[in-house]
């Protein structure tokens, strides 16, 4: 597979593929791929989300509590508990300047990204609200639905996954 290059449908992708921002999203049967890989955090902001401002327009934001944890098997401790709703969330200020390595939306509402730094974001859906969404240009849209659902728009509508 060339890098860079979408592969066709079924195929896997490779731990050495590229997958740029000009490229769409790849969905899988029970999770979308989404393609902010190599992009950076550029902002970090807070009022009663957590919002992360990366590379070409992208945005994640959460307004549930996130699992920010480091390294593999909690070698670096146990996770820390980042709450947007009271602001405490000073621990993800380590994420300022680091690239994503992975970025997965979930069908059932959880969202995991992973980071060059070896952080890890993570949050499950609310039972109550939306607890987090991803957006980019033109429109496009993943949002964490109440009670662990996943909404898609492509910038022409709206779709539950």
């Amino acid at each position: 597979m060339d890098r860079g290059r979408l592969p066709s449908p079924g195929h896997r992708i490779g731990q050495d593929a590229v997958v740029n921002a000009e490229e769409g999203p790849v969905e899988h049967e029970d999770r979308w791929v989404l393609n902010l890989r190599g992009m950076s955090v550029t902002k970090i902001s807070v009022d009663f989300r957590l919002a992360l401002l990366l590379d070409s327009d992208w945005e994640v934001a959460w307004e549930a509590p996130v699992s920010l944890s480091h390294g593999t098997d909690h070698a670096d401790g146990p996770p820390v508990l980042l709450k947007p709703e009271s602001q405490d969330v000073a621990a993800a200020l380590a994420l300022f300047g680091a690239h994503v390595v992975s970025a997965i939306a979930f069908k059932s509402g959880t969202l995991r990204l992973v980071f060059d730094t070896g952080h890890h974001l993570t949050c499950p859906p609310d039972p109550t609200f939306e607890a987090w969404q991803v957006t980019g240009p033109a429109g496009r849209r993943f949002v964490s639905l109440p009670g662990g659902d996943l909404a898609t728009w492509s910038g022409t509508g709206a779709s539950a996954s």
